[in-house]
């Protein structure tokens, strides 16, 4: 759930990147965090397990500011993508405001990419919260590997909810593809929190609300 800070004017939105283990999450979380200006970026942190790894920043765009009056600062996140951590998952997806789903396409990895997908949507059910609501990204990843499945293929799996959703493809460690899905989800958020936030009539308090 987005937080407005109307003392230090800012506007602070939640983004997940969700998706099986190594998959590329942590990758996309990496070369983001690498590529931001230093003085527009938080620490990189990780919350470590055995086996897998949550990670976290927030970083402010290096844009002129999207909603007059207000700066944005975008919180990222990554679950586990171990099965045995979902209350994990859970916590993170906590107050999301976007996610990116980031898909293995790797041929032997579908049966995970479905199972991780509709956990994704079972955590979501259980916070009240739906696909059908809040802005969705998918990422096709490891583009570069040879035992891949066709993107056509993996829309037809992940991206058939009736109304189809944004995607793309990416290498994540070449950095191909990270921005662009980065790029893509944050405009879907920003436009979300604008369209929830702008009442019918527009009282002083509230213009600052509205797109420049």
């Amino acid at each position: 759930m987005s937080f407005v800070n109307y003392a230090t004017r800012e506007i602070q939105l939640k983004i997940v990147y969700y998706g099986c283990g190594l998959c590329g999450k942590t990758t996309n979380l990496q070369v983001i965090h690498e590529m931001v200006s230093p003085d527009a970026k938080g620490d990189l942190t990780s919350l470590a397990t055995s086996q897998d790894r949550t990670l976290f920043f927030d970083f402010m765009p290096l844009v002129a500011e999207a909603i007059k009056g207000f700066q944005t600062r975008f919180q990222m996140y990554t679950v586990p993508g171990q099965v045995m951590y979902n209350m994990t998952r859970r916590l993170v997806l906590r107050g999301v405001d976007g996610i990116v789903f980031v898909a293995d396409s790797q041929w032997d990895k579908m049966a995970e990419n479905v199972e991780s997908f509709n956990n994704l949507l079972e955590n979501l059910q259980l916070q009240g919260d739906s696909l059908d609501t809040i802005p969705y990204v998918i990422q096709h990843n490891k583009r570069d590997l040879t035992n891949i499945a066709p993107v056509n293929y993996l829309e037809f799996l992940l991206n058939n909810r009736g109304k189809r959703r944004p995607s793309t493809t990416s290498i994540a460690p070449q950095g191909k593809g990270v921005f662009e899905t980065l790029n893509m989800i944050c405009r879907l958020v920003l436009n979300n929190f604008i369209r929830e936030n702008t009442p019918k009539s527009v009282n002083k308090e509230e213009k600052d609300l509205v797109l420049m």
